[in-house]
């Protein structure tokens, strides 16, 4: 069937949603009239919570009802799931799928999520639960990559790379801050983010490279309950590539709804990579160059987000992102001052700031 946008068509959609659920009523002893918005992203998905069971036998509890309009990436989780539940990755189960409508019914992980218990242990200061939560996490990151091999997702390549950080230039740069990078007066600004970009796409492409999930952060990890304890549970998957091996350890520790002290981070990534290597991944056998290659990969992603969160504000219409932006332009900063090589956009970095101050933008 021919389905309208998702830009103008919420409440269609919604009507849709229900009416492909009425044919999944009995199969899953769904009560529709209990359906509820479970939480949004920033796509165009939608979930739903209702009542429901995943099999015969249970008691009934939830289910989670997907609306992810085309092109909205409902294949991609399907096979995605498999390859994380087979790497024994507690994710939801899909139970019913309509690939051309785009709509998915899956099991519920439930409402408990990291990012509550992680920020529940900064502010009671109980650093050995926030590192028991980091180590399972972890830990599952591991198993995930273990069953890495070639030709199954998406290659994170040079192109790819790029093409994310280019997000910064064209929405934070030139949306945000009113300043464009193509003029002539502006060449020495595209100066500095094509040697900065090359660095970084040089650095990552050098890694080895393992099965990605590009969004493993707090946000979208859960609190297991039983009968499955195995923490995290994790969603929003989709998006996984074939890439470097550090990047969704930075993604981890180096988050937009959380900040870490350093010492913090260390521990965490130090037990990574003592985990990784024990297990058989080709991480870099010397932890200082390995620490850089987080801090470089980490960069590249808080470039991207510096354009992206600009974009999903200006072009799709959700401001709560903005004010996560001084979050990341911190860890921009922070490490490309640390790095000789990268200091020409830490000092871009600064000019910026000051243009932003100028114009009455914040960050």
């Amino acid at each position: 069937m021919t389905l309208p946008s998702s830009q103008d068509s919420t409440d269609t959609r919604l009507e849709l949603l229900k009416a492909w659920l009425k044919g999944h009523v009995a199969r899953y002893a769904l009560e529709l009239d209990t359906l509820v918005p479970a939480s949004s992203d920033a796509s165009f998905r939608r979930y739903f919570r209702l009542a429901g069971k995943a099999a015969e036998g249970e008691s009934n509890g939830t289910l989670i009802a997907v609306d992810a309009p085309p092109p909205e990436k409902c294949r991609e989780f399907v096979q995605v799931a498999q390859l994380l539940a087979a790497a024994d990755v507690h994710v939801p189960r899909v139970l019913e799928v309509d690939f051309e409508a785009g709509f998915m019914l899956v099991t519920d992980l439930g409402t408990a999520s990291y990012l509550g218990a992680l920020t529940e242990a900064q502010n009671a200061d109980d650093p050995r639960r926030a590192r028991a939560l980091m180590r399972d996490a972890l830990d599952a990151l591991i198993r995930w990559q273990l069953t890495s091999r070639e030709d199954v997702l998406p290659p994170f390549d040079e192109a790819f790379l790029r093409r994310e950080m280019e997000l910064m230039p064209e929405w934070f740069l030139g949306r945000h801050l009113g300043r464009g990078t193509d003029e002539k007066a502006d060449e020495k600004v595209r100066g500095v983010l094509d040697r900065t970009f090359a660095l970084l796409i040089a650095s990552a492409r050098a890694q080895p490279q393992v099965f990605m999930l590009r969004d493993f952060m707090p946000r979208n990890l859960m609190l297991a309950a039983e009968p499955n304890p195995v923490n995290p549970g994790v969603l929003d998957f989709q998006d996984a590539v074939y890439g470097p091996i550090t990047y969704d350890v930075a993604s981890l520790l180096r988050d937009a709804f959380l900040s870490w002290d350093e010492e913090f981070e260390l521990d965490c990534f130090v037990y990574y990579w003592e985990r990784a290597k024990k297990a058989g991944l080709p991480v870099d056998p010397d932890f200082g160059e390995f620490y850089r290659q987080i801090e470089w990969m980490g960069l590249q992603r808080h470039i991207k987000v510096l354009g992206l969160f600009c974009r999903i504000n200006y072009r799709d219409g959700k401001p709560h992102y903005m004010k996560d932006l001084p979050r990341f332009i911190g860890y921009a900063r922070k490490v490309a001052e640390r790095y000789a090589p990268l200091r020409p956009f830490a000092k871009l970095l600064d000019d910026l700031e000051g243009r932003a101050n100028e114009v009455g933008y914040t960050f």
